[in-house]
């Protein structure tokens, strides 16, 4: 039977996508707008796109924070996408509304006069570009047998930047080191898409499916 896993209706544009991208991997995915789903789910996956303030806007609302904090600490897999990372910290220069605060930390945006070897470089970062990860995310997590500097899919105008650096558990360049996923115990985040990645963005899916088994 399949794996059952939750994606929370953050309301945002790659909810389906997300949805999809877990199926093809053989999981079963129920976007859901009911918190008390969460209870009996396998795996929880919490997407976003777009700005920070509506999706917390849509997760408060919906009555969402509590129960996706309990998650988090419950030592069940929880795999947080794009703005969905974001708002896994304390605040967001973005907007006003408050983050979950389960990772210590901000998400600011890239600096106006952002450059790489003298050239300007556009704000949103929206491209490809490759990963690194450490060690402790190759050897065990939903990163686990991703090659190193494989290219992921981003576009984002904020990048994190966690207070606790053990955190980061997938750099990227973009004019200067951006934390490009994280990890603490079985919360996973990823500043890119691995539903728009690809064959090794859908292996992220595969592995994290897994890791819901």
């Amino acid at each position: 039977m399949p794996a059952r896993i939750a994606v929370v209706n953050t309301r945002a544009a790659n909810l389906h996508s997300v949805s999809k991208a877990l199926e093809k991997v053989g999981a079963s995915a129920e976007i859901t707008s009911d918190p008390s789903d969460l209870e009996n789910a396998a795996g929880v996956v919490l997407p976003g796109v777009g700005a920070s303030d509506a999706v917390m806007r849509a997760i408060n609302s919906q009555g969402f924070a509590e129960p996706v904090k309990q998650y988090a600490v419950s030592g069940r897999p929880l795999l947080c996408i794009c703005v969905g990372m974001q708002v896994l910290f304390e605040g967001s220069d973005e907007g006003e509304v408050p983050g979950l605060g389960l990772l210590e930390g901000r998400v600011r945006r890239f600096p106006k006069d952002l450059t790489e070897n003298g050239a300007r470089l556009k704000v949103p970062h929206m491209g490809w570009n490759t990963v690194s990860f450490s060690d402790e995310a190759a050897s065990d997590s939903v990163f686990a047998g991703i090659p190193q500097d494989s290219f992921f899919y981003f576009v984002h105008s904020y990048r994190c930047q966690p207070e606790d650096r053990s955190v980061i558990a997938g750099t990227t360049r973009y004019g200067e080191d951006v934390c490009a996923a994280v990890l603490s115990g079985e919360v996973a985040g990823t500043q890119f898409h691995p539903e728009k990645s690809g064959d090794i963005g859908l292996e992220i899916y595969r592995n994290f499916v897994k890791r819901v088994g």
